[in-house]
């Protein structure tokens, strides 16, 4: 197994409505951990993309008089407009419509029906169409009011519903998923999702429903084309088919077994159940490996209340972008929102973040060093053989800094990481403010040109350590030391042991 790679995904974006803030949380958490992983030596693979089947798209299409592809084609841009304006640097955007993955989904529904998983009944009971989900748990039921079934997860009303369908026997992987859980502990992050799953699981697992002969815009079902494949058997495919995985010749063999298994499968919480029960069944009976881990994300919070579309709270990122930048949102959502946890949104929090951490904390230090040293014609500065203590001190603490922050990023808890690189930002700013190199430029030439070279060394660290989070603005800030930015550099290493 390659181990000098790193595979990661978003879960695929229904087409419905145009991206939003808790769809670009996603992608941008995807896209830090991608560049992370660039950053220590590794080869990446990023993928992300658009679920374009199923009733919820169908029925969205009906009420504005497009045809699916048409709704399809019209929205996808928008994705990619977004992801673009928001430096995403995902490797492939997969649509489910894309021929190779409707070739793919086919390939695996017909081995699964080779293998006896799959057969033929009917399906009477509940359904979700917003989630796309068949509710078998009944006990998870909610009611509103009336006494009218709601959907357990996204809390709207539920339909009844009876058809002919397809069945995968997911029964039949009950234990073998047990053994899996307790045997890789860490498969869910945080844990209390996967207690969660563990827990669904042995409530006994009934077989899924795995077509739907009542909804046309789907892949048609192998060997029975008044079926489609069921929306989520054809969307948790896409992590295979988009590296050449069910493809038939010699590059796509070797694609598959170079990424996968994917090192992590990111999404927001209510769709955990489909990839930590589903989509691990799926694979076992397909028998391959299974994802090295799910990172289950909370929701963004306004208030008492979830951020979603169906509320009419969401917030454009298209707006927050135009009124922040870019980078100061990439930075606000990893900074102040738990990727375990759900975390608030405000306005507010967000115009602080940018104001303490950015402007006055980063940004203050890195004009005051630059502008001090070039009026004092120092415009450039070399290594010192010996350091005074409290330069020796910021060294270490830098040193200290990178490897803390390493083990949190390799752990994809960002949050903590970037609060231990502002604590270090903070004890940069103190050694400044103490050393007084203002006065040093007249009173010790030397020990000012130690003080700037410190400063500017703990700056190429920050540098670097904040480059997955905001790109184009460490860029800028290595380049106004004199130092150019470049994958491939061992900067793990310099950093660990840091040669000043």
């Amino acid at each position: 197994m390659n181990k000098n790679k790193f595979y990661i995904t978003t879960p695929i974006y229904y087409v419905n409505a145009k991206p939003h803030l808790g769809t670009l949380y996603t992608t941008v958490l995807a896209d830090i951990l991608a560049r992370w992983h660039k950053l220590i030596g590794k080869k990446v693979f990023f993928l992300t993309g658009t679920d374009e089947h199923g009733q919820k798209i169908q029925e969205r299409a009906e009420s504005l008089n497009m045809t699916p592809q048409a709704l399809c084609d019209s929205t996808v841009p928008e994705f990619k407009k977004t992801w673009h304006r928001y430096e995403i640097g995902y490797d492939k955007f997969i649509r489910t419509t894309d021929p190779e993955h409707v070739k793919a989904v086919q390939a695996w529904v017909t081995k699964m029906q080779e293998l006896g998983d799959i057969y033929k009944s009917h399906y009477t009971g509940l359904y979700c169409v917003p989630c796309e989900r068949f509710i078998n748990n009944t006990t998870d039921l909610l009611f509103d009011q009336d006494k009218k079934q709601l959907c357990p997860m996204c809390k709207r009303h539920l339909i009844e519903m009876a058809e002919e369908s397809y069945f995968f026997r997911l029964s039949a992987y009950q234990d073998q998923l047990i053994d899996f859980y307790e045997q890789h502990p860490d498969f869910v992050t945080p844990k209390e999702r996967l207690n969660e799953i563990i827990s669904f699981v042995k409530s006994d697992l009934k077989d899924l429903s795995i077509s739907r002969k009542t909804v046309s815009w789907g892949i048609p079902f192998p060997g029975d084309p008044s079926h489609t494949v069921y929306v989520w058997g054809d969307a948790l495919n896409n992590y295979l088919s988009a590296i050449g995985c069910w493809g038939t010749d010699a590059a796509d063999k070797k694609n598959c077994d170079f990424w996968w298994p994917a090192d992590v499968h990111l999404m927001a919480k209510d769709i955990v159940r489909f990839h930590a029960v589903y989509w691990p069944a799926f694979l076992m009976a397909a028998q391959l490996p299974l994802p090295k881990k799910l990172l289950v994300h909370g929701y963004i919070m306004m208030g008492d209340q979830k951020m979603s579309k169906s509320l009419g709270n969401a917030i454009d990122p298209e707006t927050l972008a135009y009124r922040y930048g870019v980078e100061q949102i990439r930075y606000y959502l990893a900074r102040q929102l738990p990727v375990n946890q759900d975390g608030q949104f405000s306005i507010k929090d967000v115009e602080e973040r940018i104001s303490a951490d950015l402007a006055n904390n980063l940004g203050n230090l890195l004009n005051r060093t630059t502008s001090l040293a070039l009026a004092n014609g120092l415009a450039t500065v070399t290594p010192q053989q010996t350091l005074e203590t409290s330069s020796t001190a910021i060294k270490e603490k830098a040193e200290e800094m990178f490897r803390i922050f390493s083990e949190e990023m390799n752990k994809s808890s960002l949050h903590i990481a970037l609060a231990e690189l502002w604590k270090f930002i903070s004890e940069v700013n103190a050694y400044f403010h103490t050393q007084q190199p203002w006065v040093l430029a007249k009173t010790n030439k030397e020990l000012f040109a130690e003080v700037i070279h410190t400063t500017c060394q703990s700056l190429q660290a920050i540098g670097i350590a904040l480059w997955p989070f905001m790109p184009t603005k460490m860029d800028q800030l290595l380049s106004s030391i004199g130092q150019t930015f470049t994958l491939g550099t061992t900067y793990e290493a310099q950093l660990r042991k840091n040669t000043w």
